[in-house]
């Protein structure tokens, strides 16, 4: 697959909102912490030209036509968030858009995809931080995972991110630093998807990183390195599930098996019944392999998330903003 056109193209578009939310860095004013009804109205009229145009990002015939709405929406998106107390619009008509609070609502998350053609889906997103005075501070993410060759093994930052559509943010603490741990869904290729955990911390400077050396398995029988993020991928028809339980406080997902013979084919991998976790210990999360499960989930206990993308590419609404209000009204573990 031939991607050097498109990647200049599809870099223009990045600078592009880079520029955009430089120039939104103009303090915007406001005593009221909520929005007013005129306020209000105007998100809402907003809203309405965004929605049309993350519904064809994801629907529009052409790969043209995709572009272009993805264009439009990013331009539109940032120039909604420039209003002020932006933050506190939940934007929940956009049916293809994934938007997240944090659980204690220091930021929230968007995440989409944009369908380059049948074989191609590349993440974008960007984090809105919730400013006191209500201007907007925003951080692009530019999803390079098409051209990296190891994903596991490194930190970074929002200019080389690890694109993912989020569905659930958990928030952990060690010594006093708070860590966001994000469960994101991956349409990775054509026969096969991937589920991401991945760690968000925010630097001195209040920029935010992903990754680092956060996944041990350190209690495995196998010994394994340690990685700077995690990932499962499976066969495309496949459901799997991966989530945060709260009562066990684990993150629990399939144990998977390859239906043949040829186990380097990742897009042949289903779940076999069993399950694995992490375990969330003095600043990491430790795997627990399947066999130290002491009992069996029954049906209806496994924390299934929203199926990110149904049949005509829109998010489960009502889980996502179910989900969203549990962050917000949840306290820090």
């Amino acid at each position: 697959m031939n991607l050097t056109g498109y990647k200049l193209t599809y870099s223009g578009l990045l600078g592009f909102l880079l520029a955009l939310c430089c120039l939104s860095g103009i303090t915007l004013s406001a005593s009221a912490q909520k929005l007013s009804p005129s306020l209000r109205r105007e998100f809402q009229k907003r809203e309405d030209t965004l929605k049309v145009y993350a519904f064809d990002i994801v629907n529009a015939e052409t790969a043209t036509q995709r572009f272009v709405a993805d264009s439009q929406f990013i331009r539109s998106l940032v120039r909604a968030l420039r209003q002020p107390h932006s933050f506190y619009f939940p934007f929940d008509s956009l049916q293809t858009i994934s938007r997240l609070y944090a659980p204690d609502s220091s930021f929230r998350i968007f995440t989409w995809q944009y369908k380059k053609d049948d074989l191609l889906y590349l993440q974008e997103g960007a984090i809105q931080m919730n400013q006191p005075d209500g201007s907007l501070k925003l951080f692009p993410l530019f999803d390079v995972s098409m051209f990296t060759a190891n994903a596991l093994d490194s930190v970074r930052t929002r200019r080389n991110w690890i694109g993912a559509i989020y569905y659930r943010i958990v928030l952990k603490t060690w010594q006093g630093r708070k860590y966001y741990t994000l469960l994101g869904f991956d349409d990775y290729s054509e026969t096969s998807n991937k589920k991401w955990m991945e760690v968000l911390t925010f630097n001195p400077e209040g920029e935010p990183q992903f990754g680092g050396p956060y996944f041990s398995f350190q209690q495995d029988s196998v010994r394994k390195p340690t990685q700077y993020r995690f990932n499962i991928e499976y066969k495309k028809e496949a459901g799997t599930r991966f989530n945060y339980d709260p009562d066990m406080d684990l993150i629990v997902y399939d144990h998977l098996m390859p239906e043949g013979d040829e186990p380097q084919k990742k897009d042949t991998y289903v779940p076999d019944g069993d399950f694995e976790a992490f375990q969330w210990k003095e600043g990491r999360w430790v795997h627990v392999e399947k066999s130290l499960f002491a009992f069996k989930l029954k049906d209806g206990q496994f924390p299934m998330e929203a199926k990110m993308l149904d049949e005509q590419g829109h998010i489960n609404e009502q889980q996502l903003q179910e989900q969203s209000d549990k962050n917000v009204k949840k306290k820090p573990q």
